[in-house]
């Protein structure tokens, strides 16, 4: 993709053009009119829902990712980049079988995974850049020295999804990079053959098979993972796979399929109240959230906001849940006649807890690009130019 394509719909357009084929013929293989791919590719129409990336993608025959990939960093991370290659090759090290750490007690190294898990919750970014990579090193230095072995290989899992995959995602870094990591957790999941440890693999597996847009792959590795609900963990974690059955139903425009895995979660909430096993702040606030992301990739906007609207985000424990929740629905009321400025603001939100949600991740910065291509020359106008210019849009 060539540089000065700063959008998405830049991207597409160069890519269309390059295959010779016209705004019809795509727009028709992807099952949309040629008026809504004109939009998405003048930036006035937002391309953030998984399942027209990937019908897009199969009419253009490329990738998913060719058309989310972010081809400049964004203006206020400059460091991100080099982070994501200190991760880069922390990872290389431990595929290549030489992770050159040091080995380390079993429990000094869960209480780095922790101290990393806090900080990515947090939105503290700059603080898991730094501290990833050297905890990448020593934990498959000391999985391969064979010390307590055990609890080593289930701090791997959780470090690979929720800490090196999860970062991975919020910073923009490429999908290869996450599914990396994705692959360790896996790996790891199944030299231990526990149940939980299995089931939180899975989601990191199922997600980044999601990202990539393989909903069969996604599907085949959901549809057998399961976990007892007889401990309030177990009940968090199969509520959290619930979440993600939801997500790939609406995904795949499954619409019988959405509803009942979330039931099932929003029914193991009320058991388990506000929790966090995991670090995944599984509670009764966050199935609203997750219910918005859902009502999103339907193409339900309206719902999504009324959702939104039913939620206290104050109780949401979770920065990084909360950044989630402003930047859905931001994206929500984008589409709602008249809410523009409501829109504006609940991105701002986001950004405000978290910046790379917003500058980053290729949903919010096409709803971004969107809204300036439709944006007056008010203060709200220049609230929404001052986030693209520091999303690294062209304003």
């Amino acid at each position: 993709m060539d540089s000065d394509a700063r959008t998405v719909g830049a991207g597409l357009r160069q890519i269309r053009q390059a295959r010779h084929k016209s705004l019809r013929v795509v727009a028709g293989l992807a099952g949309i009119s040629a008026g809504h791919l004109s939009r998405i590719e003048n930036g006035e129409r937002a391309l953030d829902r998984r399942s027209l990336i990937v019908a897009l993608a199969d009419a253009l025959q490329v990738a998913p990712s060719e058309l989310t990939a972010l081809p400049v960093p964004a203006t206020t991370e400059g460091g991100t980049d080099t982070a994501v290659d200190a991760v880069r090759l922390a990872l290389l090290a431990v595929v290549t079988g030489l992770p050159g750490g040091a080995a380390r007690d079993a429990g000094v190294l869960q209480a780095r995974v922790a101290d990393v898990l806090d900080a990515q919750q947090a939105c503290r970014h700059d603080t898991v850049a730094a501290a990833l990579p050297g905890l990448i090193y020593d934990l498959h230095t000391t999985l391969a020295s064979g010390r307590q072995t055990a609890q080593v290989l289930r701090l791997v899992t959780l470090l690979h999804v929720q800490g090196t995959q999860a970062w991975l995602r919020d910073v923009g870094a490429p999908l290869d990079l996450a599914w990396q990591a994705a692959t360790l957790s896996q790996q790891a999941a199944d030299r231990l053959a526990d149940p939980q440890t299995r089931a939180l693999a899975t989601f990191g597996t199922a997600h980044g098979l999601l990202a990539a847009g393989a909903f069969d792959l996604a599907r085949a590795q959901l549809e057998p993972a399961a976990v007892s609900t007889a401990t309030v963990e177990g009940m968090q974690l199969t509520g959290i796979l619930a979440f993600t059955r939801s997500l790939l139903a609406a995904a795949e425009g499954n619409g019988d399929d959405v509803t009942a895995p979330l039931q099932t979660a929003s029914e193991l909430a009320e058991r388990t109240g506000e929790a966090n096993a995991y670090w995944f702040g599984f509670g009764p606030t966050n199935v609203g959230v997750w219910r918005m992301a859902v009502q999103l990739e339907t193409g339900d906007y309206a719902r999504a906001a009324a959702v939104a609207e039913g939620i206290d985000p104050s109780r949401i424990p979770s920065p990084q849940r909360r950044a989630a929740y402003w930047a859905d629905y931001g994206r929500a009321l984008t589409r709602i006649r008249g809410r523009r400025d409501d829109a504006v603001w609940a991105l701002r939100r986001a950004e405000l807890i978290s910046p790379a949600r917003v500058h980053r991740h290729p949903f919010t910065r096409q709803v971004l690009a969107e809204l300036v291509a439709r944006s007056r020359r008010d203060a709200v106008g220049r609230e929404l130019r001052g986030m693209a210019y520091r999303a690294g849009l062209p304003v």
